[in-house]
């Protein structure tokens, strides 16, 4: 870790021992996601670290709906570690998986494991994903930028998508430092834009492999939340978090695989494969809370009982990039997964599905 060792000077003065810190120790941020329905919500607690790798680590599951009182102890697995650059220096965080203490097995609310193992299954396919996570700013209950008097809400959407100007965009201080945290951690963070609704943005992580675009996709949102809290904002990932002529949050999803990056054929044959019976339902069961309230067939989603697939139709539920269908070969978005997803349960189903009837190049 490149970390300063630690010394500890004693001295007695009046039967009281002294402890002196003659160098500095560096502190991990163990962070997890709980057992809150019908959205997780991210936990993290400090360990001060005196040298080498961070060890498991326990809290109270009775505490984050992950354990009852009588048998509270949950077990902190780290899987993915990066610099902290919020407090700089040594200091780091360290995404965890929980784990049932008596066992060491996956907690039910751990979807980690799973997607490890399709990851592994399928890895000669060398799948991609680049996530699309949306979110909108609220502050005081009103999402930032809206107005507190008058009318209730600011003009109808249309100048606000990759917007310029004050009465067009709010927050983008937030996103700024959001997004420089992201980059000094060394996330696979690719692009920032604001989108449709005022005080909503979106960023981009990947091309990354299966694991590794959710577990950087949860450590960006663990940014997220800890730069809005500086700021006194709340950043959230509902769906559609004003009723009404307002677009939802989705977490757009790109995929491919070696062989759809060579030739088109395989891209046709994953969007079928996404549309064959029973896979609509059972990705949509795994694509994120209130997907019925946003996929209404309105604000560029197809709706939720149909699946289509097309060139560059951003209301279709998986688009095919117009400039892939000219080079014949890529990837497709698809435009389903809510903002509130586990990028765990997206990429492990994509993957299942699509490399399960194309084979690798």
């Amino acid at each position: 870790m490149g970390c300063k060792s630690v010394r500890i000077a004693s001295t007695k003065r009046g039967g009281n021992i002294e402890k002196r810190v003659t160098s500095v120790a560096f502190r991990a941020e163990y962070i997890w996601t709980d057992g809150t329905e019908p959205v997780p919500l991210m936990r993290s607690k400090t360990r001060i670290m005196d040298g080498g790798e961070p060890p498991i680590w326990g809290f109270d599951g009775s505490s984050t709906n992950q354990a009852t009182g009588d048998n509270s102890d949950c077990v902190l697995n780290p899987v993915f570690t990066c610099a902290d650059p919020l407090r700089g220096g040594d200091d780091i965080l360290v995404l965890c998986e929980v784990l049932l203490p008596e066992t060491m097995e996956p907690h039910p609310t751990n979807h980690r494991a799973a997607c490890a193992e399709v990851a592994a299954k399928f890895a000669d396919h060398e799948p991609w994903f680049g996530m699309e996570q949306e979110y909108t700013f609220f502050e005081e209950g009103r999402p930032l930028g809206w107005p507190v008097e008058g009318y209730y809400f600011p003009a109808p959407q249309g100048p606000y998508y990759c917007g310029v100007g004050a009465t067009e965009i709010s927050g983008r201080n937030i996103v700024e430092a959001h997004t420089s945290a992201c980059m000094e951690a060394g996330l696979s963070i690719s692009g920032t834009n604001a989108e449709v609704m005022l005080g909503q943005w979106e960023y981009q992580i990947g091309p990354s492999g299966p694991l590794e675009v959710a577990d950087e996709m949860w450590m960006a949102r663990y940014l997220l939340y800890r730069i809005a809290e500086d700021f006194g904002v709340n950043a959230s990932i509902s769906a559609k978090p004003i009723k009404g002529d307002w677009n939802g949050a989705g977490c757009h999803t790109n995929f491919s695989t070696n062989a759809m990056r060579e030739s088109y054929e395989p891209i046709i044959a994953a969007c079928e494969a996404m549309g064959a019976e029973g896979k609509v339902e059972e990705h949509l069961e795994g694509y994120g809370h209130g997907y019925e309230d946003r996929l209404t067939g309105m604000h560029e989603t197809a709706h939720f009982t149909e699946f289509r697939y097309g060139v560059s139709d951003r209301g279709a539920s998986i688009r095919i990039p117009w400039q892939v269908a000219q080079d014949q070969k890529g990837y497709i978005e698809d435009r389903r997964p809510n903002a509130n997803i586990d990028p765990y349960i997206v990429s492990r189903l994509i993957t299942n599905t699509i490399c399960s009837v194309i084979d690798p190049a």
